[in-house]
């Protein structure tokens, strides 16, 4: 009797160590279960990847944000007959987003069909040539002109470097890779201030704001040469890594997921991304935070002055609040990494900036408060931004999806850029009330959104767990067909 008992007992232990094994997976991404190669194989395609992406994206905002210490370098004086209104400069700051918006969605599906570091290479170069023949401009249709070509070639590579880096990151390592990548918009920032003060004092027979673009254009250039010969290519195509790492890096591509891969664009995946009304409610989210971050970065330097300080201090000062802007969008970016949750974080550090905004509104007599505002104001929209990022790269189930959503959301947002641009004529000065209320009011419109995506995707991540079952942590889920309504696939909340 005995003897007969004994393998079905054993058979019951087995099965209720699989279902403990299931149902007690950490939301903790396991970073120090990897194996020795996959740390040697992560630590490699981050000292490949990350410097170069970042640097990129260093000088593309440099170049797409430097009007803002131009501005006050003479260039309305030099270009636009003094520009009393500010209407004119206004418009040759927005004018970049209408290539930019127009070009994401096609750019990024078109990009799935070319090796990626030609692609990423060939769209540096170009906005690298744009900023650099900006310094040539003589008129506002010069001005204009360099301005479109700039958004033209930003707009292939801005949407496809989150798609990029999904071939490479999981979902575990995103987070921290779009903090790092976008961060670098606010070390720009940061840097920016610090080359713009350092031409100010620069006694040169040219005019400054000219020197300023040739110093932020001519580098691009540079690195986009050497993008084109040491970023990798696709984890099949590429001879960066050997047999053994391939392997690897194509499991970690496939590690939750198996879709359409390689140079292929699935139609029925880019007839789902515009049915998905979650990338529309993402691109209100991305809307108001662009909003507020085009018009901080063309008008930064402009608000500081108000404060009571000179042009050239003004400009100094706006080195802290990118500084700790980094800093703030790392940390949040980690711990959202770390739990595995988006929505909580977008929409606490949306409210953030939003309350900066308030005190502008509010406080006019202290100084001291109002340039808090500012710290306030980069810190949360330059933290919506990166985890926004990190959020969809990897909710949208297939590369054609991504390659698809992506650029939508974005292109929704970069509409609120042309707002932005347009928020802080100069006939609106010092106190810019309509300017702070509008991008005060986004803000908390995003961070609304962002609770009700979260929920979102809770409910919905039940749903299914009730429906099919909790998926095992090394479940591969089969999205080739229905993306991310795979019935085994889960968002990242």
């Amino acid at each position: 009797m005995m003897r007969d008992e004994e393998p079905k007992n054993v058979a019951n232990d087995e099965k209720q160590a699989q279902i403990d094994e299931v149902e007690n997976v950490s939301p903790v991404p396991a970073a120090v279960q990897y194996s020795p190669e996959e740390r040697r194989l992560v630590r490699k395609l981050d000292a490949r990847i990350m410097p170069i992406a970042c640097l990129l994206y260093l000088f593309a905002y440099l170049d797409r944000t430097n009007l803002g210490n131009a501005r006050l370098q003479g260039l309305p004086q030099d270009t636009l007959h003094g520009d009393p209104t500010g209407n004119l400069f206004g418009w040759v700051n927005s004018v970049f987003f209408i290539t930019y918006i127009l070009c994401q969605i096609p750019a990024t599906i078109l990009s799935k069909l070319f090796p990626p570091r030609l692609w990423i290479g060939f769209a540096a170069l170009g906005w690298g040539i744009c900023s650099t023949l900006a310094a040539s401009a003589f008129n506002f249709a010069g001005l204009v002109c360099a301005r479109l070509g700039l958004g033209l070639f930003e707009a292939c590579f801005g949407p496809g470097i989150p798609l990029y880096m999904s071939l490479y990151y999981t979902k575990d390592e995103m987070g921290m890779r779009m903090a790092y990548w976008f961060g670098f918009a606010a070390v720009a920032g940061a840097f920016g201030g610090l080359i713009a003060f350092g031409v100010q004092h620069a006694h040169v027979a040219t005019e400054n704001w000219r020197l300023l673009f040739l110093i932020e254009g001519t580098p691009t250039i540079v690195l986009a040469v050497l993008s084109m010969f040491f970023l990798p290519d696709r984890p099949e195509e590429t001879r960066f890594l050997n047999e053994e790492e391939r392997q690897l890096a194509l499991e970690r591509a496939n590690r939750g997921l198996s879709g359409d891969i390689g140079r292929t664009v699935n139609k029925k995946h880019i007839i789902a991304a515009f049915e998905d009304w979650r990338i529309y409610a993402i691109g209100i989210v991305y809307f108001g935070s662009n909003c507020a971050l085009a018009s901080i970065s063309a008008f930064l330097p402009t608000i500081i002055a108000t404060f009571g300080y000179t042009d050239a201090l003004a400009q100094l000062l706006t080195v802290p609040p990118y500084a700790v802007s980094a800093v703030f969008l790392c940390i949040n970016s980690y711990v959202s990494d770390r739990l595995q949750s988006r929505g909580i974080f977008v929409a606490y550090v949306s409210a953030v900036a939003a309350v900066g905004y308030i005190l502008l509104l509010t406080v006019q007599d202290n100084v001291h408060v109002r340039y808090f505002a500012v710290f306030c104001i980069t810190g949360g929209t330059y933290t919506t931004i990166g985890v926004v990022i990190a959020w969809f790269a990897h909710n949208l189930g297939s590369e054609t999806k991504k390659a698809t959503g992506i650029p939508m959301y974005m292109a929704i947002g970069q509409c609120g850029s042309v707002l932005g641009s347009k928020l802080f004529p100069s006939t609106e000065g010092p106190r810019y009330i309509k300017g702070f209320s509008v991008s005060c009011a986004l803000l908390f419109l995003a961070s609304l959104v962002a609770i009700i995506l979260t929920v979102s995707y809770r409910l919905e991540n039940r749903r299914r767990d009730r429906l099919y079952g909790k998926p095992g942590p090394d479940t591969v889920v089969d999205t080739s067909e229905l993306a991310d309504q795979a019935p085994e696939f889960r968002y990242v909340p």
